[in-house]
């Protein structure tokens, strides 16, 4: 039986030839660090980094390509924004839609550092009204930080409204982009945003363990870094160098994950995030209006696939999502997700709390053979359980 990956919202899966190849081709070809050498392959390793930052700068709309930051993760960079910015006495607004990659970082410097992190209720749906945000500011307000989707339900928050709210008023805004980058345009100017956190391996089709960070320039100034060291810069000093990238980028990097998110980037930069996008609300709507005709799935979100990702979390009526999940891999070969999705706050917010979600997420390769394999699976499950006398 033919495997279904739709987990894309987690990984995407599987990577294209491309993404494979260029990973293989800097260890094979280059396999030396960036900025630690004069000699042709250190040279070689460093122009590698340098254009998919100049990708990443392009796609993004970032003035200078310096200010593109390689992180570990999008973890990585939510938690040095959160931690090199923030201090005692400063008001933080999120939505009651954010990962846990935001949630607890938060928690920590509530705790440590004293900051105040008001949360603002978004609808049932996880839409969020941009004037909330306005009339939560305060004279202490230094940050608002929001998803641009959730990862739960897919719904699309107003980050570009949020945005024009917030210009010229001093406050910092952080948009999480893990969502999304890859899959919907992206334009760092217009957002009017001062950090912009994204992963590479998901919808910018790269590899696990890279990630990144843009940020503005008074972001860059205002902010400390969460990891000082070498930088093949300024060595002959004790300090950290405080230009950027160098600033936020000490140690070896990984410059193989580097080289698969550069490979991954033009392979979107070709498709261009509208089509992309287009292509995935072809499959959510599909998806959507297939559940609509099943008897006992509840569905969360907003059900309009323009105004949300390609990710859909529902529940069976009597079936335990993680039961649900794990029938469909054993007796289907569907691969899915249960549970909370690091995101409780999302769950307390759409009424899923504690019980969690099935989710399906679509992405690169789905097609809708896809979607149909998986509603006639759902159909055979609901109609099995039918069956059984309670």
């Amino acid at each position: 039986m033919t495997e279904i990956y739709a987990d894309h919202a987690a990984t995407t899966f599987p990577r294209p030839p491309e993404v494979v190849a260029a990973i293989s081709d800097y260890l094979l070809q280059i396999g030396c660090n960036p900025g630690r050498g004069g000699y042709r392959r250190s040279l070689e390793a460093a122009r590698l980094v340098y254009e998919a930052r100049l990708f990443l700068a392009a796609l993004f709309n970032v003035p200078r390509p310096e200010q593109v930051i390689f992180t570990p993760s999008v973890t990585y960079a939510l938690n040095l924004l959160l931690k090199g910015l923030l201090r005692a006495g400063d008001h933080v607004l999120i939505s009651s839609m954010e990962h846990n990659a935001v949630v607890r970082p938060l928690a920590r410097l509530t705790g440590e550092r004293g900051i105040n992190v008001e949360i603002l209720a978004c609808r049932q749906d996880g839409t969020l009204d941009p004037l909330q945000v306005k009339r939560a500011l305060r004279s202490n307000t230094r940050l608002v930080a929001l998803t641009h989707a959730s990862n739960v339900t897919g719904t699309i928050l107003p980050v570009c409204e949020v945005g024009e709210l917030l210009a010229g008023s001093g406050v910092l805004y952080a948009i999480d982009a893990a969502q999304t980058a890859g899959s919907e345009r992206l334009d760092f100017m217009a957002l009017n945003c001062d950090y912009l956190a994204f992963t590479g391996h998901k919808g910018l089709l790269g590899p696990p363990g890279i990630g990144g960070l843009v940020l503005s320039e008074r972001a860059a100034e205002l902010t400390l870094p969460l990891v000082e060291g070498g930088t093949g810069s300024r060595s002959e000093e004790e300090e950290q160098p405080s230009f950027l990238p160098d600033k936020f980028e000490s140690g070896t990097q990984n410059i193989p994950g580097i080289a698969g998110l550069a490979a991954g980037i033009r392979l979107v930069a070709s498709s261009g995030e509208i089509s992309i996008a287009r292509q995935k609300q072809e499959l959510t709507g599909a998806f959507l209006e297939g559940l609509a005709a099943l008897p006992g799935v509840i569905v969360y979100g907003t059900g309009d696939p323009q105004k949300m990702t390609a990710v859909v979390s529902l529940n069976i009526a009597g079936v335990d999502s993680g039961d649900l999940s794990f029938i469909l891999e054993q007796c289907f070969s569907i691969m899915t997700r249960s549970g909370l999705h690091c995101a409780p706050l999302a769950h307390r917010t759409i009424g899923t709390f504690p019980q969690g979600t099935l989710r399906f997420s679509f992405g690169f390769g789905n097609t809708l053979a896809d979607v149909r394999h998986i509603l006639g699976a759902l159909r055979e499950i609901i109609r099995e359980k039918q069956q059984i006398p309670e």
